[in-house]
């Protein structure tokens, strides 16, 4: 049976697959931009995907937000941490993030589920 977070994992891995073959240099570039924003710098890639989490909750897309969950727990943030990042979206955006927080939440409990069932 496949859950939320699994549909959306493979959507996106079937669109970001079509949308390469795509020649414009403009989504091309753009799309390289976002993945090089997440590299190693003065911050570190953990630290930069956890403010992608926060930014991604304030803005209200839970795509963005299914993403920076999955990148965050790989990268070893833990649940605590996660929380005190959501607390921090929820001052900053306000009441109108906590849909946005539940959806947050169900999609930590689910990636966490799949990690120990394996």
């Amino acid at each position: 049976m496949t859950d939320r977070l699994q549909n959306f994992e493979d959507y996106r891995h079937k669109m970001n697959d079509r949308i390469a073959e795509i020649e414009h240099l403009g989504i091309k570039r753009f799309f390289n931009l976002d993945t090089k924003a997440y590299d190693d710098g003065a911050l570190s890639s953990a630290t930069k995907e956890l403010l992608g989490l926060v930014a991604s909750m304030v803005l209200r897309c839970n795509d963005c937000i299914d993403y920076h969950i999955i990148q965050c727990v790989n990268a070893g943030w833990s649940d605590e941490e996660l929380y005190d990042a959501f607390n921090v979206a929820l001052v900053v955006g306000g009441s109108i993030v906590i849909p946005h927080l539940r959806h947050a939440v169900e999609t930590l409990d689910l990636y966490r589920q799949r990690s120990l069932s394996k």
